[in-house]
């Protein structure tokens, strides 16, 4: 059991090699994503924590497995939560190979069982994880009760077939409507630039004027405290040291009206953030440059661009395919 942070940051180059074959590589489960959400709770989200990292080792010494666990509330009435849970982190899983799955859940669970706590209360899970049915099985091998419960939507956009077939699938009118903004925005007299930041000396300034345009938003800009914005730009500096971060803006003029903040990671782009400047409300920003994204990732044969959680409405008109996450909620029965 991992309880320290000192212990938990050693394990930074065996996590993330784990990760690279787990039943679940995302980058919200890339150690130096979880280290950037550590060190913030969460952006404050959390008031304070206590790690709980479940971790095995192979019989060479290798990690075999990690339950990235914390808990918010410590004492003997407390419940285990994912390190990320559970605002800022699309999805989150056990960090472990296919294989290994049941042996880790088992022991996992098995280690578990020496804690003080009464409920594991594991948030964005996508529907389709195997570790769901793993956990439930170890579960009620031991009389837990288990519930799950559908949270929110995940749509992804397939681009296997590139962006002719993609904007072949659409809805007639939501490929219109995206064909006939784009080409709008394009003739604008102004001057219009599609500019990707991935790392550079620029980067701090960069964040800030895309943390500015969500800041136009009333409820984003209430979102963004000071400990939130601290958790931006730390994952923004541990995912451009990773080579990762695609933070890219619409710039109209030589000003930008439009940012998204995303995850160019394995094989898709991930949609983690926007930012809109209304004063360009009449140029559609946000479908602009979204569809730009899309065709991006598409020519640089990206299998998927993934909006991750949330009900936007044009998620689906851009051809979003529902997914759902889950919250796998587990009690004890030896109330402890």
């Amino acid at each position: 059991m991992i309880r320290s942070e000192q212990e938990f940051l050693r394990l930074r180059r065996e996590w993330n090699d784990l990760l690279a074959g787990s039943v679940s590589d995302v980058p919200f489960l890339r150690h130096e994503y979880l280290s950037a959400w550590w060190a913030t709770l969460g952006g404050g989200e959390w008031p304070q924590g206590e790690l709980c990292v479940t971790v095995a080792r192979d019989e060479s010494g290798r990690l075999a497995g990690a339950a990235p666990l914390f808990r918010a509330d410590p004492g003997p009435e407390s419940v285990l939560r994912w390190v990320g849970s559970r605002e800022v982190s699309d999805y989150l899983d056990l960090v472990v190979r296919p294989a290994q799955l049941s042996a880790f859940v088992e022991a996992a669970v098995q280690a578990l069982e020496g804690e003080a706590w009464t409920a594991l209360q594991l948030d964005n899970l996508l529907d389709d994880s195997p570790s769901i049915p793993a956990m439930e099985a170890a579960a009620r091998k031991r009389g837990w009760s288990v519930t799950r419960e559908r949270t929110k939507p995940c749509p992804l956009i397939r681009l296997e077939a590139g962006w002719d077939a993609y904007l072949a699938g659409l809805d007639k009118k939501h490929r219109h409507e995206l064909r006939r903004k784009m080409r709008r925005a394009e003739a604008h007299p102004g001057g219009l630039q599609v500019r990707h930041v991935r790392r550079g000396a620029g980067l701090a300034e960069d964040l800030d004027r895309f943390l500015s345009l969500m800041a136009h938003d009333r409820a984003k800009a209430a979102f963004l405290t000071p400990p939130m914005r601290e958790h931006f730009r730390r994952v923004a500096e541990e995912a451009s040291e990773g080579g990762y971060l695609d933070l890219v803006f619409l710039d109209v003029g030589g000003q930008a009206a439009a940012g998204y903040f995303n995850f160019d990671y394995r094989d898709r782009i991930w949609v983690y953030n926007s930012g809109l400047d209304p004063g360009f409300h009449s140029l559609s920003p946000g479908w602009v440059l979204i569809g730009a994204v899309i065709e991006q990732a598409a020519a640089d044969g990206k299998e998927a661009v993934d909006f991750l959680r949330g009900e936007e409405i044009y998620k689906t008109q851009l051809g979003g395919v529902p997914r759902h996450v889950e919250r796998l909620t587990i009690t004890r029965g030896d109330q402890r």
